[in-house]
């Protein structure tokens, strides 16, 4: 396979399992050189790359000190994936609980990307991992998930623009469900699971590695011209 992203260099949030580490060892095996953040799960993390940074996505704080530990890299492609899967039911969610989706999911990538950008390259590429929650109901009360992944594709909307002058090309990739350890207690129950495969016209749900292969087009040439997109990655729950 032709290493496409020989010499490039990049972040991947929330690398240590799931999607993310998909997404890191994908990019990896492409040739790039990959930085994994993760939360809590430093082991993991190293299993995936030996550049492993930690931050709680939901601290501001922790954000600016983890790219204070990043100044002086250079980035060529910075992928927001890292996020909270939780139910929010609109009776009975707590503000602890809202603040928890908000902060991880919607100002976690806004503040990281602002961290990020000094570091950013012209022309880099920034990767939003969405869900196709952000366009469709989704069983189980993720109402609170699915309006922070809406809000990321209008950032990745709204960033293209801004960014273009700087050949900095933002898009995002909508999964739908997802078989990770982050879905199993949900995917777990048997109703759960038929409603979540009879959405999937292909026949099956979407895998890691099915999200880490578009990711590593977009970091690519291939996807020179492609940014402010959301594409979705879910074998046919959209339609």
């Amino acid at each position: 396979m032709a290493l496409r992203l020989a010499g490039k260099t990049g972040l991947v949030t929330g690398g240590s399992r799931g999607i993310g580490r998909a997404i890191a060892l994908r990019l990896a095996a492409e040739g790039a050189d990959v930085i994994v953040h993760c939360h809590r799960n430093v082991a993991a993390a190293r299993e995936v790359s030996s550049r492993v940074v930690r931050a709680d996505l939901g601290s501001v704080e922790q954000i600016e000190a983890m790219f204070q530990s990043l100044r002086d890299v250079r980035l060529d492609f910075l992928v927001n994936n890292a996020g909270v899967w939780k139910p929010s039911p609109v009776g009975s969610t707590s503000i602890e609980r809202m603040n928890e989706i908000i902060d991880v999911n919607l100002k976690g990538p806004f503040w990281t990307m602002q961290c990020a950008l000094p570091l950013l390259n012209d022309g880099a590429r920034v990767i939003n991992i969405s869900s196709v929650a952000a366009k469709t109901g989704v069983a189980g009360g993720r109402s609170l998930y699915g309006a922070t992944k809406a809000a990321v594709e209008s950032l990745t909307r709204n960033w293209a623009m801004e960014l273009a002058g700087r050949g900095i090309l933002v898009n995002a990739v909508a999964p739908g469900y997802v078989q990770t350890d982050m879905t199993a207690e949900h995917l777990g129950n048997p109703a759960n699971f038929e409603r979540a495969m009879a959405r999937h016209p292909l026949g099956r749900m979407t895998m890691p590695d099915d999200v880490a292969g578009v990711v590593a087009f977009l970091c690519s040439d291939d996807g020179a011209f492609v940014t402010g997109q959301t594409i979705n990655v879910s074998g046919g729950f959209v339609i």
